[in-house]
């Protein structure tokens, strides 16, 4: 912990415990609306903190929407949402341009006007009604931070989010996300119903949540260098290991070292994103709680998220009800997270010895 330390700048260390003060104070606002849903709000925190983009699943009426609407307000952010319908142009969400007269001269000429896209937070709400073309207007301004119309770039004002909903329950008349697009999204988190007290809350609080004052807790200056700083947070040589460790035992197709149950359930696995979310979400959770180090605890915190959308299973794992969920848990059970264990382990060595030591083989 004391070398890890060493590599932050007093102002770094400070920044720090002011991300930790500010998660509490952004939980606080939220709980004036929100019910529960502790889990789903620190996955919102990491992904926002680590400039990542989120896949929310769950069956309507789970309060989607209202809590992607309140965070932007607790961050000082703008926010649009689009309701993603198969009738869904690219245009309506990107913006187009329109020839506009001017009276003054009688010159025409083009001007483009901003779609729903340029704002900080985005909610696509049920993306997966919409044809892929319509989502495939999505993946620049997720990757890039732009977007390109005739020909000329538009910037996104940064900070910038998407946040994509899904209905699990209805698959009539749906467009699933193609993997490649889905591989874009840093988390994949499900929204679940919530329990007895919960519920009971929420239905006992219904007049005070329309009367709730949000409070802006961090303005987007203040976001980006917090997202600089999560960036900077040190992690282990073995850390990282312990994620691509994860990571690369979903992948069939390598020809030792991978387990049984990955080769009976999986079709394909995860690819080389997956480490890198795994380990910028660790470095996010690190801070959330305080800390200036990644550790593998905080790995397997964020596993389920970042592997359950790139885990692709096949029809026995479908048919025995195993979710790549189960299989994420069935891989961080058999992994050692010591680092003198994952040096002798002897199949995870398969997996992971060096190309030029198995070309002298």
């Amino acid at each position: 912990m004391s070398e890890a330390r060493e590599t932050l700048s007093r102002d770094d260390l400070s920044s720090v415990e002011t991300m930790k003060e500010s998660s509490q104070k952004i939980r606080k606002e939220l709980s004036k609306v929100i019910v529960g849903m502790d889990p789903v709000i620190e996955e919102l925190l990491i992904s926002v903190f680590s400039r990542g983009h989120c896949i929310l699943e769950g069956v309507p009426g789970l309060a989607k929407t209202l809590l992607v609407s309140t965070l932007a307000r607790s961050l000082s952010l703008s926010f649009n949402r689009i309701q993603f319908t198969p009738d869904l142009m690219p245009s309506d969400i990107t913006g187009t341009e329109v020839i506009q007269e001017d009276k003054a001269t009688g010159l025409r000429e083009f001007k483009f006007l901003r779609g729903p896209i340029f704002a900080n937070i985005i909610l696509a709400d049920e993306i997966n009604r919409t044809p892929p073309k319509t989502q495939a207007a999505l993946l620049e301004a997720m990757q890039e931070r732009q977007v390109t119309i005739g020909g000329e770039r538009h910037p996104l004002a940064p900070p910038f989010f998407v946040l994509a909903t899904q209905n699990p329950i209805e698959q009539e008349g749906t467009y699933p996300l193609p993997e490649a697009q889905q591989d874009r999204f840093m988390f994949k988190v499900f929204v679940k119903y919530p329990s007895w007290d919960e519920e009971f809350r929420i239905v006992e609080s219904m007049a005070s949540i329309e009367e709730a004052d949000i409070q802006p807790v961090l303005t987007a200056e203040q976001i980006l260098d917090l997202q600089r700083i999560v960036r900077r947070v040190p992690v282990a040589p073995h850390v990282i290991q312990y994620a691509m460790r994860l990571v690369r035992k979903t992948r069939i197709h390598e020809t030792d070292g991978i387990p049984d149950f990955v080769r009976d359930t999986v079709s394909w696995g995860a690819g080389p994103r997956a480490c890198q979310y795994l380990v910028l979400g660790a470095r996010a959770h690190a801070v959330l709680q305080g800390r200036t180090y990644a550790s593998t605890e905080d790995i397997r915190r964020v596993a389920a998220p970042v592997l359950r959308h790139r885990i692709i299973t096949n029809f026995n794992a479908d048919s025995e009800g195993i979710t790549p969920d189960k299989i994420t848990q069935m891989l961080i059970e058999t992994t050692p997270d010591k680092e003198d264990a994952l040096t002798r382990d002897p199949g995870l060595q398969k997996v992971f010895r060096p190309e030029s030591a198995q070309a002298q083989t």
